[in-house]
């Protein structure tokens, strides 16, 4: 982990608590900058900045970061895919901005943005944007409780809502990697067949050793996490260019979390080896063990990483690779494991950095990418809600109803309040088995029980489309309970696709972008239900020249939904169905 720094770090000129400055401009208060002249000691032969002093930049922003919300010093738990888009030459300067995203009970985000300015041009650019974990130390018990955090702008509130996803998504990596290795028939057959070149594993292995000193630790004596990942950054380094007999370049870091402390006096066995090529990218493994004394025979796991690495030609273009032949046993399962991450890996890029308006809505929905659709469907409705603004259209008997225009997007948010326990209105609308009963439009299958929280239906809906047909659609819907006090109940919708569930030519296929409800416990009586829906499009031509007629439809609607989360308020069995 990484403790205390007093980096060129930017602090708040004034109350850090109200997280102003003296110009009267709202910052977060858990802000910190980094400002770095790229010199000649920090770059590689080519002039450029090395990525592992990068992270080490990187990571004492956000442990500052970190500390200045916990009050206390902080390690580094985790840290998420970090894809480096540029690199940055001697001269320029980068610039690191790091904030607490969300506090939980003893860790906290911080989310990490990298950017590199030229002096003589003014210009600048985006290198990559991080999401590392930290955990406060407490002085006597270890752990300590956070204080929660309070986001202001819109752009907090989506960080802070959506943290919870990204969380939800660490604790599920290595189950989705067990499961792609699991029931997929994944080729394992090398890509670049083009390629005659076949290097042996054995001979990129690399072992090199580090001796912890007092500049390597915090004032605790815990090893800094962006010195270990300098370190691990090194061997993977050297690692590649054994295989490729070239400079290499990292492109990628898998998300990884460290194990365990390390302290000044440690000696740090660092591992790295090619687990497999591709066309043009090969993946390094690295494994960091740490041992006190040189007799020691056990040896504490401190993490393990993934490092994406390509080699680029004069113009800047990826070279071909030459083709890895794996070790019998291990080195073969590593083989394996690289092909399903990097399987994973595009997954969650295309799925997860996108913006959301440009994932494509038929997205296929499969065992591997299940986690990264889920995050998706959820953290599309949560982005809707924290915007800011929304327009009141109408109010009928305490239904209102608001839109919001951005860009070619449409969306609509109807909400009332009504008395039910907010939990038995979560199950009751999470279940769209049940939506028949309160929309005559609708008549839902379900298909597929992905987990507890994910299901896949087939919706047949009456609503006649422009090809004069019934329209049906293949909807997951993702379900979230509150993961702190004041958060709402969530059910998400969006469309996958199913080769089981192929377009039928007796209907047209339609299409959800994001919808679904947001469901808040506002007293011991009254929950606020709030239904969201980003229209496509397509829709918006009819959408703009019938508003009268879908708010009372939508009222109309919504009104029989009152009626049945009342007439089904108390009915047990709901409760214990969704245990």
């Amino acid at each position: 982990g990484l403790g205390s720094a007093s980096a060129l770090a930017a602090g708040d000129p004034a109350d850090p608590a109200l997280g102003m400055e003296c110009g009267g401009r709202y910052r977060n208060p858990t802000e910190v900058q980094m400002s770095q002249l790229v010199l000649p000691c920090h770059t590689n032969h080519r002039g450029e900045l090395s990525i592992g002093q990068l992270l080490k930049w990187i990571d004492t922003t956000a442990c500052l970061s970190a500390e200045r919300h916990a009050g206390c010093p902080c390690v580094t738990a985790s840290v998420d895919d970090i894809y480096f888009e540029h690199t940055i030459s001697v001269g320029q300067v980068v610039n690191i901005k790091a904030k607490v995203n969300r506090a939980f009970n003893s860790s906290m985000e911080v989310g990490i943005q990298v950017s590199y300015e030229d002096l003589c041009s003014g210009k600048q650019w985006n290198v990559c944007k991080a999401y590392a974990t930290f955990v406060a130390q407490g002085k006597a018990t270890g752990k300590m409780k956070l204080k929660p955090l309070a986001p202001q702008t819109e752009e907090e509130k989506m960080e802070y809502s959506i943290a919870a996803e990204r969380r939800r998504m660490r604790l599920a990596h290595t189950d989705t990697l067990k499961d792609l290795l699991t029931n997929s028939t994944m080729q394992t057959e090398r890509e670049n067949g083009d390629c005659h070149t076949v290097v042996p594993a054995e001979k990129t292995r690399v072992e090199s050793v580090e001796l912890v000193l007092p500049p390597h630790a915090n004032h605790q004596g815990n090893t800094f996490g962006g010195q270990i990942m300098a370190w691990m950054e090194n061997v993977a380094t050297i690692a590649a260019s054994r295989l490729c007999h070239a400079h290499p370049t990292l492109k990628t870091i898998e998300m990884f979390h460290f194990r365990g402390p390390s302290q000044v006096g440690d000696r740090l066995l660092l591992k790295a080896i090619v687990n497999n090529s591709f066309k043009n990218s090969m993946e390094v493994g690295v494994c960091v063990e740490a041992y006190r004394q040189e007799m020691e025979v056990s040896r504490r796991h401190i993490n393990s990483a993934f490092m994406t690495f390509v080699v680029l030609d004069q113009e800047g273009q990826p070279s071909t690779i030459p083709m890895v032949k794996p070790e019998a046993g291990d080195g073969e399962r590593r083989y394996r494991e690289a092909s399903a991450r990097k399987k994973i890996r595009l997954d969650r890029k295309y799925i997860i950095s996108c913006e959301q308006t440009k994932v494509p809505l038929s997205v296929p929905w499969d065992q591997s990418n299940k986690v990264y659709l889920s995050y998706n469907n959820v953290s599309a409705l949560k982005t809707l809600v924290a915007k800011t603004n929304w327009v009141l259209a109408t109010e009928i008997d305490k239904v209102r109803m608001y839109t919001l225009e951005e860009d070619k997007y449409l969306s609509f948010r109807i909400e009332m309040s009504l008395c039910i326990d907010a939990t038995q209105a979560f199950f009751l609308l999470s279940d769209l088995r049940e939506r028949h009963e309160w929309d005559r439009h609708y008549a839902a299958e379900l298909v597929q029980q992905v987990d507890a929280d994910d299901m896949i239906y087939h919706v047949l809906s009456q609503t006649v489309s422009q090809d004069n047909k019934p329209q049906d659609f293949v909807i997951l819907a993702s379900r979230r309970k509150p993961c702190d006090e004041g958060d709402p109940y969530v059910v998400a919708f969006r469309s996958v696709t199913l080769p089981t569930h192929p377009p039928n030519p007796e209907y047209t296929r339609g299409e959800t972008m994001c919808s679904g409800f947001c469901i808040w416990q506002e007293t011991a009586e009254v929950t606020k239900v709030s239904y969201y829906n980003q229209a496509a499009p397509g829709y918006l031509a009819y959408v703009t020249t019938n508003i009268a007629g879908l708010s009372s439809d939508f009222y109309v609607t919504f009104k029989a939904c009152e009626r049945f989360l009342q007439k089904n308020k108390d009915e047990i069995t709901v409760g214990l169905q969704n245990l």
